[in-house]
């Protein structure tokens, strides 16, 4: 039929058939946004805006811009200060916002951000805040006379830093870069905490995946075959731990692996260990590891399932019949076909352990802790900048982990279902 044709043709009421069925698409468009519109704006309140809140946080702190203005209006107009030998201007505008810092009682605030960056800023500023008031021309001598720390280089380049409201040496830090008398620069050994932990983070996960994808591959192949009753009662005692507290998880762990728990007193019980040479395997990252394969283990299950299930039990007898060794069908015909769920599988176990918290808290004691365990500590206690910024940097790892992901394997071939 041509489209003059179907432009002829009307509906019962009488209007052009093209028209009706337009405004039909456009009425069930409609409703099919507005049946997902609740769960868009879900996501966008719960996931989207504290991602934002949280990427605009690792980038913006104003402690010291707003405490200090008359310093801050002063880097502006001189931004090529010798940071050696600050001049006589630089310290009389700090003597002026010291004392009115005193006065409006922000010299915490001020010295807390500057101290994020060069520790001990925090009892310098607040001394200098003291005296501020009482100082008399020259100034640079009086703030070098009270201390000397105050004509320390890598001061200055922090509050020139500091003077912006945006500023990124929260990801330097992040990074386990330090300020020196020129500048930011990689720290030593004993100061790169940040990069190591994110290496063993990533360490870490990879092992757990392995040993998840290890545990789960027999258990998910055996709910495959077996009859639908045998096979549901071990579907329960897969789903089981999701119905139980991860509290309560992680508690049971810390009693059996405890050097006076239950696991070390059966081998003492049976003559495998003395008494006084127990294993440690709680408060380190045994623990870590041991506790968070249980927790996960169920996530690399459930995938490999989904797909074993679908794949037809001819195509292994047919290897066979052709002379294939059970190997050989394994490696060529069954294996290949499990290759979604594997990677589906691995996908979820790695994102998850990459980000758990409680389980290193709980069994991981000082060695067992995880990039995520710092995250914590500095939202909690110490600085939400650095703790945005840190999980800023965790987050952009994930991503190009997932897009190399997609470009080997494709994330097309994912079945988590």
């Amino acid at each position: 039929m041509t489209e003059a044709a179907t432009e002829l043709l009307t509906t019962a009421d009488g209007r052009p058939l093209k028209e009706a069925l337009a405004t039909a698409q456009s009425r069930a468009k409609r409703r099919a946004f507005l049946l997902v519109l609740p769960l868009l704006v879900f996501v966008l309140l719960t996931f989207l805006v504290p991602i934002g809140y949280m990427l605009k946080r690792s980038v913006e702190h104003d402690g010291f811009s707003r405490s200090s203005p008359t310093l801050t209006q002063w880097f502006k107009e001189n931004p090529e200060f010798d940071h050696m030998n600050p001049p006589e201007q630089a310290y009389a505008a700090l003597v002026t916002d010291l004392a009115e810092m005193q006065a409006t009682k922000n010299t915490g605030m001020a010295g807390t951000r500057i101290n994020y960056t060069v520790p001990g800023s925090i009892s310098l500023f607040k001394k200098g805040a003291r005296e501020a008031a009482a100082m008399q021309p020259p100034f640079k001598g009086a703030m070098l006379a009270l201390d000397p720390a105050w004509g320390a280089p890598e001061l200055w380049y922090a509050m020139e830093s500091a003077s912006s409201e945006l500023t990124t040496d929260f990801y330097k830090v992040a990074a386990d870069r330090k300020l020196t008398e020129t500048g930011w620069e990689r720290g030593d050994d004993k100061q790169r905490i940040y990069l190591y932990l994110f290496f063993k983070t990533f360490v870490v996960s990879a092992i757990i995946t392995v040993i998840c994808l290890l545990l789960a591959f027999p258990v998910a192949h055996l709910l495959a075959i077996l009859p639908m009753a045998k096979s549901s009662l071990l579907m329960i005692l897969v789903l089981l731990p999701f119905w139980t507290s991860l509290l309560v998880r992680t508690t049971a762990w810390i009693a059996l692996l405890q050097e006076q728990g239950i696991v070390n007193d059966a081998l003492v019980g049976l003559g495998i260990l003395a008494d006084d040479n127990r294993l440690t395997m709680m408060y380190n990252m045994t623990g870590t590891i041991v506790a968070m394969t249980h927790v996960l283990l169920p996530f690399m299950i459930l995938p490999l399932y989904s797909v074993m299930k679908v794949i037809p039990p001819s195509y292994a007898r047919a290897a066979r019949s052709l002379g294939a060794t059970s190997w050989t069908t394994f490696r060529r015909v069954y294996l290949p076909q499990t290759l979604p769920g594997i990677a589906a599988g691995s996908l979820l176990v790695f994102i998850l352990a990459v980000g758990y918290y409680i389980t290193p808290a709980l069994v991981g004691g000082a060695d067992g802790q995880l990039i995520s365990n710092l995250i914590s500590f500095h939202m909690t206690k110490s600085n939400w900048s650095m703790a945005a910024a840190l999980a800023a940097m965790l987050l952009a790892a994930i991503l190009a982990l997932y897009w190399i992901y997609d470009q080997l394997i494709g994330v097309d071939r994912l079945k988590l279902g």
